[in-house]
């Protein structure tokens, strides 16, 4: 349907580019934008004064000789009046090519319609951009959410909403900077490259200097470099910049963010806790009109003075746990498991108490308050409080059960600051990916002295969306990261699919099959259900992927690679149905399988790839048992790393992917990082190999590769 409409449009386009016009002319003459004409309509209407207008046709409407259009700019939107007789007869039936979306000049006089509408009566008009592609349907507007981040500008053209939030956010940054602005504070700009990331606990990128023949660190915080410009002599400093940490992705986080860090030397937390206080006062009112924040079903006040909570009181009143009486590791792994939560092996004392913190009483903090005398372990780059070497100088700002403010007395000492560091390194060497590296340049710094300094940092979209009551961080970022679609044509039908107008079989021969495996569905009938449930391509081409390799494994493995291949089509059917709550996913499949009369042990085989998340209490503690299980849970998590290091060759084309270099980016822990290594090596578990089973995976999916466009 979209190559037909599009076929029309560039029909108009031949019909104007024929006739000598310029479809897409570099110069327009606007004399007003729409909101300036509609403000001084009294006085250009009366004095017959030319308009000239321009911006992208809204509507249009012919009625013979005469016609009208809305135009839209970015400050308004006005009707446009076109009558034969005020316009040469070629340029009024040069009007037939025109099309909703198009961009338009439009030179005439201002009147009043009988119906009391102001309008320009149109004199002249000059095509300035011809659109190829329709906009979505006017009612509906762009209402799928992945969509919407995908195509931001179509949600911007069709949501007016969507474009009032953003400029909205531009207004609120403007607030941040003028009160830092006004009250001393210098903006700064340091690297997004780093030798070496700090600042904060979390997993960084790793990125190649082709020049210096170096590896370097997408920036996790703005923080170290700051500290270096308060050792040579700034005072008051702040940036605003992207931060890049890549860890997981949900409502609240994205691996690339927007942080705003500033530093006041010769002040300290309670110092910096007012003047806060007084920040977030001062720019919420400016931005909204009032410090009364309707947030989902509450509303937030933002009124001083906010609440000073214990960090160890409020965490024994939510969980029951003292964790001053946990003071080793051990210790606290036994009682954090006590309580329910999943412990990481290799976590420290201090990631245990913020896991147990996290889970357990975050989530019951709404109204905006301070979080003071956080414990040592959880804060390596604070000073410790004088009364009590335990504890920090470390403030939290908690709004709406998130973290949205972090401040510090910062530490300046540097023997402690290198004995922090010594303690993180042998965090990492235990294999907690997040702990801090040191930094020894840093600290050498820190030897020539940084004054006693309060240091305050905050994810400007998590706050804005807390503030603008957004359901998604994604929703006030204009474009926050998504998985590429390749860029291919997709429409599947029983028995085959199409592929930019190719077709190629589904289904694969029976071979003769050692155990017999009972679906209660076949081939044909898995096509129909995977079409009945998953409209989106990327989601598709996924499933077709892990058929291939499950078809390659059940061959290596003399089993029947038509039904193992059902199984891998199937086992992501009710992903369209959970996507946004992943908690659901596998769950909603099985009611999904059983109604399309999939037996039980095809439900259960496809359900157990879902076994061990964390996120759903069903799964979490279940383990997989069977050959089969471990051969679906492994083949469709290496599609992800075999795609994504496929989309880093210089031609981008599975055929040009070698097995030596997947080997490597199967080793490289930063790449593809949600692509779980220990379900691929799960290939182990069914007496395949690790380097066996990347070879029969990235040899399936090259047997394939013209058919996937890659």
């Amino acid at each position: 349907m979209i190559d037909k409409l599009k076929q029309a449009r560039l029909d108009k386009l031949s019909n104007i580019s024929k006739s000598g016009i310029d479809p897409y002319p570099a110069k327009s003459t606007r004399t007003h934008n729409i909101k300036m004409a509609l403000e001084n309509f009294d006085v250009l209407s009366k004095s017959e004064e030319n308009v000239t207008v321009a911006g992208r046709i809204r509507t249009i409407r012919v009625h013979g000789a005469l016609t009208f259009a809305d135009l839209e700019d970015q400050s308004g939107q006005m009707q446009l009046f076109f009558r034969k007789d005020d316009i040469d007869d070629e340029k009024y039936e040069m009007l037939d090519n025109l099309d909703v979306g198009d961009f338009l000049q439009a030179e005439g006089i201002l009147f009043t319609t009988k119906r009391g509408e102001q309008t320009l009566g149109i004199k002249d008009y000059k095509i300035l951009t011809k659109s190829l592609l329709p906009l979505p349907e006017k009612w509906h507007g762009l209402q799928d959410e992945e969509l919407r981040y995908r195509k931001r500008y179509l949600d911007l053209i069709m949501n007016k909403d969507t474009k009032e939030l953003f400029t909205k956010r531009t207004e609120f940054t403007n607030n941040v900077r003028k009160f830092l602005n006004d009250n001393g504070y210098l903006e700064v700009e340091t690297p997004v490259l780093e030798a070496i990331p700090g600042g904060a606990d979390a997993e960084p990128f790793l990125t190649h200097h082709n020049k210096l023949d170096i590896d370097l660190y997408l920036r996790i915080s703005l923080e170290l470099h700051l500290k270096r410009l308060l050792v040579g002599g700034f005072e008051k400093i702040y940036e605003i910049g992207k931060v890049f940490r890549n860890e997981g992705m949900s409502t609240q986080h994205l691996q690339e963010f927007t942080m705003l860090e500033f530093y006041w030397a010769y002040a300290d937390y309670e110092d910096l806790m007012k003047f806060v206080e007084n920040f977030y006062m001062d720019i919420i009112q400016k931005t909204f009109g009032t410090l009364e924040i309707p947030y989902q079903d509450t509303v937030l006040n933002f009124k001083a003075p906010w609440s000073r909570i214990d960090y160890r009181e409020v965490v024994l009143q939510e969980s029951g746990v003292d964790i001053d009486l946990y003071p080793t590791k051990e210790d606290m792994q036994k009682i954090v498991a006590e309580k329910g939560i999943k412990v990481d092996p290799k976590a420290g004392r201090g990631r245990l108490i913020d896991q147990l913190y996290k889970k357990l009483v975050r989530p019951k903090l709404i109204q905006p308050l301070f979080l003071i005398n956080q414990p040592l372990d959880i804060s390596p780059l604070a000073k410790k409080k004088d009364e009590d070497k335990t504890k920090v100088q470390r403030i939290q700002v908690l709004i709406a059960t998130a973290e949205v403010g972090n401040g510090f007395s910062e530490l300046n000492d540097p023997i402690d600051q290198r004995e922090r560091f010594e303690a993180q390194d042998k965090l990492r060497e235990a294999g907690d990916e997040e702990a801090q590296m040191l930094d020894e340049d840093f600290v050498e710094a820190l030897e020539y002295g940084m004054p006693p300094t309060a240091g305050f940092g905050v994810g400007i979209d998590r706050l804005f969306m807390i503030l603008t009551n957004q359901e998604s961080i994604r929703d006030v970022v204009f474009f926050p990261t998504m998985r590429p679609k390749p860029i291919y044509r997709i429409k599947i039908e029983p028995g085959k699919f199409e592929l930019d107008g190719k077709d190629f079989p589904i289904t694969h021969n029976k071979k003769n099959n050692p155990e017999d495996l009972d679906l209660g569905i076949d081939s044909n009938q898995a096509e129909n259900i995977l079409n009945k449930y998953i409209k989106d391509p990327i989601t598709k081409m996924h499933c077709i992927e892990s058929k291939a390799i499950m078809e390659g494994v059940a061959k290596n493995l003399n089993q029947d690679s038509e039904k193992w291949g059902i199984i891998g089509l199937l086992h992501d059917i009710d992903w369209e149905l959970t996507k946004e709550d992943t908690s659901q996913h596998c769950i909603k499949a099985k009611e999904i399988l059983k109604s399309e009369g999939a037996s039980d042990f095809l439900i259960e085989t496809i359900i157990s790839h879902g076994y061990g998340c964390v996120d759903n209490d069903e799964f979490k503690d279940k383990k997989r048992e069977t050959v089969i299980q471990h051969a679906l849970a492994s083949s469709e998590t290496l599609t992800g790393l075999i795609i994504s290091s496929t989309l880093v060759q210089p031609d981008k084309k599975l055929k040009s992917l070698s097995l030596p270099s997947l080997k490597k980016k199967f080793k490289s822990k930063g790449f593809a990082a949600n692509c779980n290594r220990e379900i691929i090596k799960e290939c182990e578990e069914i007496g395949i190999n690790l380097d066996d089973f990347l070879k029969i995976g990235l040899e399936s999916l090259q047997s394939i590769s013209d058919d996937l466009n890659l």
